[in-house]
């Protein structure tokens, strides 16, 4: 019941962000976020200064793409020659791997153009959705999943969810104050990660369950 009860959470919750990042893209579309986008750039890069800087670049280097591919590969070594979690192993892998592709279909469909204006950092390529934010939060929201799943307190679980959620929204404000991408960028990447990882969650929950009744027959 518990694994039923999972699955029908993650699919719902993929629903919901599809939906959200679904509203943004039509907005981007139509031109009408650009308010939105004006004001909470503005609110974080006006709190610019040298320490925050570095600070803020750090954050980015650990969110792209070599970093995150060293990150992945450590955790991969780690279930499988530690922790002998094969399976997890394997849901892992696809759950980065697809992310990683969902984003370069997403930013070819959309065609949107970065930011110009008053950027710390150079960056290449189409800016919606936020590659550093779908990819932060893919990793650590799948990191959590798995290291969730073996935490025994409630206390372990609560960190594991709050230290998360930091990373993955310190990567995606250090996109907007480096002045490379817009605020919907950054939203858009996590909605299309959690849709991503909503469902990938939602099947792998479904495997297992598969598994456990035939064990049991």
């Amino acid at each position: 019941m518990h694994l039923k009860s999972v699955f029908a959470k993650s699919f719902l919750i993929s629903f919901v962000c599809a939906i959200g990042f679904a509203i943004i893209a039509i907005l981007i579309g139509e031109s009408n976020i650009s308010s939105f986008d004006n004001k909470w750039t503005t609110l974080i890069q006006g709190m610019e200064n040298a320490t925050l800087t570095t600070i803020m670049k750090f954050l980015t280097f650990i969110g792209q793409g070599l970093s995150i591919t060293v990150i992945s590969i450590m955790i991969m070594i780690v279930l499988y020659a530690v922790l002998r979690y094969r399976w997890e192993l394997f849901f892992f892998i696809g759950v980065v791997v697809g992310s990683s592709l969902l984003n370069v279909v997403l930013k070819t469909v959309f065609h949107r153009s970065r930011p110009t204006l008053h950027r710390i950092v150079d960056a290449n390529g189409y800016s919606f959705p936020s590659g550093h934010s779908m990819a932060a939060f893919t990793l650590y929201g799948v990191l959590c999943f798995l290291l969730w799943k073996h935490a025994r307190t409630s206390l372990a679980r609560t960190l594991l969810i709050v230290s998360g959620s930091i990373m993955i929204a310190a990567i995606g404000v250090s996109r907007i104050y480096l002045g490379v991408h817009y605020p919907s960028d950054v939203i858009g990447g996590y909605l299309a990660s959690g849709t991503w990882l909503a469902v990938s969650i939602g099947i792998y929950q479904r495997m297992l369950e598969k598994r456990s009744a035939t064990s049991s027959d």
